[in-house]
């Protein structure tokens, strides 16, 4: 099991100083031997939740530089927070004491260009790109990036979802027991920055 419960204030530290480590090309690579594997064996207490998009290039574990136990990473394209995702949050609140929930956006996101593209879209994907318009029609005529706006306001739409989140979330955090922030990962650089 992970070592004793910590607050999001020092959950989001880890984070950042696990980014720095991997964008210097340094990662620890931590938690990752078979003594810890076996030890998770007996439960989890991850420090983070992971909103992050089901892009390849953006495996939260690796640019956090985490280990095995420290991050609950759901994925999905776009960052899209439906109902499932919601439930999965809850759990991880609720059932594991998460401090933090990060919605992770990034540079270049193909959910956010196809929605951005518009027209028809075949088969499941207009349950992304539908969930993505809000953020192109809040973005509109913005100055700037178009793709970078609206994947930014798109992620501060899902953070206020999760934060109002009931029966679950939103007491918690209400209550101080755990905060929600967008983060943006630039796929050049490797950094990650937290959108305010």
């Amino acid at each position: 099991m992970s070592p004793a419960r910590i607050d999001a204030a020092e959950a989001l530290r880890r984070l950042v100083e696990g980014n720095a480590r991997f964008v210097a090309g340094r990662p620890e690579h931590p938690r990752q031997d078979a003594a810890h594997r076996r030890d998770q064996c007996t439960g989890q207490r991850p420090l983070a939740a992971i909103v992050g998009c089901a892009d390849a290039r953006v495996p939260p574990e690796i640019l956090f530089d985490q280990g095995v136990g420290d991050l609950f990473v759901l994925r999905v394209a776009g960052n899209v927070v439906d109902d499932a995702m919601l439930g999965s949050l809850e759990y991880a609140v609720a059932h594991l004491g998460t401090p933090l929930i990060v919605v992770l956006a990034h540079a270049s996101c193909g959910a956010v260009g196809a929605a951005l593209a518009g027209g028809e879209h075949p088969g499941h994907l207009p349950a992304i790109t539908d969930a993505i318009r809000p953020a192109i029609e809040a973005t509109r005529g913005a100055p700037g990036n178009l793709a970078a706006n609206v994947t930014i306001a798109h992620a501060h739409a899902m953070v206020e979802r999760i934060r109002r989140a009931g029966p679950l979330i939103a007491p918690a955090v209400a209550a101080g027991k755990v905060e929600v922030v967008a983060l943006y990962y630039e796929l050049d650089s490797g950094e990650v920055r937290r959108l305010d």
